[in-house]
């Protein structure tokens, strides 16, 4: 969905005459985070966000799976698959499987670590122990009660925050704000903006880590650009912070054309890109999530299409590294001595 404008401005008429709702949903929210989920065995860290739309979870999740090799952890990804006709439990191929199977995020990311798609998660978490995982990263679900999470990392963008701070639909809150900090482990906060300094004062405040980081665009993929006049488009949460990351980047980008979240791009679609990237002298330059879900469509246009990889840099991961042994040392320790 596109998410509506006045979710990211101060509380409007058509936000208030929508709170009722919003109050309705929060209550039901706070019902399904208050239920008790299953133990599986391994530990679970979920990489989740507080409000609907994008804020960064994917190349956090990425960042957390080097964290973890780095600390000799097996992590699989457990995600549900959002925008796939598959309801799984299944573990993601790249050769075979495509973004109308299995969706565009668990596709780009089993090309580099083992995911498993699953709509029921203590299904999907059977599958990954079953494939050999020693840790479960939860791509998205921190709203989910089905599994006991051991730490629950939250992603926020430094220039949205949670926009007006409402539930949905009176704002783009997936539960009430109070209760979702109470269950952050530690905070993640991408770019420079201080939209959510409010909150990290918060999780700070309750002792939890608050760290800093950005996404940095692949080398490679800025020097396949160097010289070039663009026309960037992207269906994701946020399509300007692409933008900008691009311009940031020394792109020169001459044309945008957002898109909602998990767009499902019709071959009208891309011909009309096309075509008028053909006719402006442009480069076609998107997401590498929006190409996974592009697939084997682009190699049929005239324009190539170039992806902008980027990975997620944070400035100081120590504290997030002690965290994370302390919380899997101690599952550990639980299940060996419950032998």
């Amino acid at each position: 969905m596109r998410e509506p404008a006045f979710w990211h401005r101060p509380p409007s008429l058509l936000s208030r005459l929508l709170l009722p709702f919003g109050a309705i949903y929060g209550e039901i929210a706070a019902g399904r985070m208050h239920r008790t989920g299953l133990e599986v065995g391994v530990p679970v860290i979920c990489v989740g966000n507080y409000h609907l739309g994008g804020a960064g979870k994917t190349p956090t999740t990425l960042a957390l799976v080097d964290l973890l090799r780095e600390l000799g952890e097996r992590p699989v990804v457990l995600s549900r698959g959002y925008g796939g006709r598959l309801h799984g439990p299944i573990a993601v191929d790249p050769q075979r499987h495509r973004a109308a199977d299995v969706g565009d995020e668990p596709l780009m990311m089993a090309r580099r670590v083992p995911v498993v798609i699953a709509r029921d998660r203590v299904d999907g978490a059977a599958l990954a122990r079953s494939q050999g995982a020693s840790v479960i990263v939860m791509d998205d679900g921190f709203q989910n009660p089905a599994l006991i999470k051991h730490l629950s990392l939250i992603v926020i963008d430094s220039r949205r925050g949670v926009g007006n701070g409402s539930v949905f639909p009176a704002g783009p809150l997936r539960a009430p704000l109070r209760l979702q900090l109470e269950r952050t482990d530690a905070l993640i906060i991408i770019g420079d903006g201080n939209a959510a300094d409010g909150i990290a004062a918060d999780i700070a405040a309750r002792g939890g880590p608050v760290l800093r980081a950005r996404l940095r665009p692949d080398e490679a993929a800025l020097a396949a650009l160097a010289g070039c006049r663009a026309l960037a488009f992207a269906g994701i949460g946020d399509p300007a912070r692409f933008f900008a990351t691009l311009r940031h980047a020394g792109i020169e980008v001459v044309e945008e054309r957002a898109f909602a979240d998990h767009h499902p791009f019709s071959a009208e679609e891309l011909a009309r890109l096309d075509e008028d990237a053909r006719r402006g002298g442009l480069t076609l330059v998107t997401t590498e999530k929006d190409l996974a879900r592009i697939g084997e469509a682009a190699s049929k246009l005239t324009s190539r299409i170039t992806p902008l990889l980027v990975t997620l840099e944070i400035e100081d991961a120590a504290p997030l590294r002690m965290l994370l042994l302390e919380r899997i040392n101690q599952i550990h320790a639980r299940r060996s001595g419950a032998r």
